[in-house]
């Protein structure tokens, strides 16, 4: 039987909207043990009701407390299949880590909403759920994001060497770790968010695998010149950011009906990459390595021109020992096991609060 303080889930439903990721880990200081993993995909249906309830829309109070019921008993589902599956008790595990599937951030009017009912999950496994990790940091006067930073912190920095963990979900992130420490974490602007809305509305696909269809277009310099200049793109950290700003309007804003499919997706590519080069180059001095995790790193083109561009050495977490699909909610479990102590767990020099605060609300079974 493993020891109860010891096991936690994490749950991660990402801007990239492909599903929801379960990760069952035993937690020390210094070690994550992966226990097992659970991936439960969102079907087509429930990917446009989430698009759907990103946007100001009629009756969306109702869609917004019916879908957290759905997703709630998603993630159940995919939680007692592992517990089932591994011979391990409700009573042997702490905590689940709830995030939730974001379809408002907006700290700058002082809140950001993680859809999920906390309260039905705790209800379908008989484990405590720690959820709503976001708001005390913005109340605090923070962004509410990155809160992941300090769980790189904790599993990948190194004395001795400089390293930029770099997340490529629907939104890109960097973590900036030196000498033991975080430097600076913060949204470097879209990921795969408008990657995935572009090739959804021309062929009905969620994502491009491996990046052959940006690959087989060109970039266009001029559309690409009119990307880079999104106001978001020149903030200063520390900032956020999410579908908010990189959305189906932001693509139509820039008349991309007069240019071909392909080398849209393309130039779209581009600006991914050229936004990441740019947040390393302005904030990440003397860097050493990258090391990349997310859904992007999958994504062979987009990789290739990250290495071909920043010129600095790139591997995936999977080298370390983690698995790039899981690191944010390994992140997510070992934040709620901070809430659950009653430590500290935002990174107020990251996110603007006034200081360090406990972020999360438990729910017992």
């Amino acid at each position: 039987m493993q020891d109860k303080k010891n096991l936690f889930f994490g749950v991660m439903s990402g801007t990239s909207l492909d599903g929801i990721d379960i990760v069952l880990i035993e937690l020390s200081s210094k070690i994550i043990n992966i226990v097992d993993s659970e991936h439960v995909p969102y079907t087509k249906s429930i990917r446009d009701k989430i698009l759907k309830l990103s946007s100001p829309s009629l009756d969306e109070l109702e869609e917004s407390q019916n879908f957290a019921l759905v997703h709630a008993r998603m993630t159940a589902n995919g939680i007692n299949k592992l517990l089932k599956k591994n011979s391990i008790s409700p009573s042997a595990v702490r905590g689940i880590g709830y995030h939730g599937q974001t379809i408002r951030h907006r700290p700058e009017k002082g809140f950001s909403v993680q859809i999920g009912n906390a309260h039905l999950l705790a209800e379908k496994t008989n484990i405590t759920v720690v959820n709503d990790f976001r708001n005390r940091d913005i109340v605090a006067g923070g962004q509410g994001a990155p809160l992941v930073p300090l769980f790189h912190q904790s599993f990948f920095s190194l004395k001795q060497n400089k390293r930029v963990i770099l997340n490529i979900g629907g939104i890109s992130n960097i973590s900036f770790l030196v000498n033991d420490a975080v430097l600076l974490g913060f949204d470097c602007g879209p990921g795969n968010i408008l990657l995935d809305q572009w090739i959804y509305g021309k062929k009905n696909l969620t994502f491009d695998n491996d990046g052959q269809w940006a690959r087989d277009g060109e970039v266009i310099p001029d559309l690409l010149n009119t990307f880079i200049q999104d106001p978001y793109l020149k903030k200063l950290p520390p900032k956020s950011t999410g579908r908010e700003t990189f959305n189906a309007g932001w693509l139509n804003k820039h008349q991309l009906e007069l240019y071909d499919s392909a080398d849209v997706q393309r130039t779209l590519l581009e600006l991914t990459v050229l936004s990441i080069q740019d947040a390393i180059d302005r904030f990440c001095l003397g860097a050493d390595e990258i090391i990349v995790c997310g859904g992007g790193s999958e994504n062979g083109f987009l990789m290739e021109r990250l290495v071909k561009i920043i010129g600095l050495p790139i591997k995936k977490t999977d080298e370390l020992g983690v698995p790039s699909q899981h690191v944010e909610a390994m992140a997510f479990a070992w934040l709620a096991s901070k809430t659950l102590i009653g430590e500290s767990n935002n990174s107020p020099n990251l996110t603007g609060s006034k200081g360090p605060r406990i972020l999360g609300i438990v729910y017992y079974p």
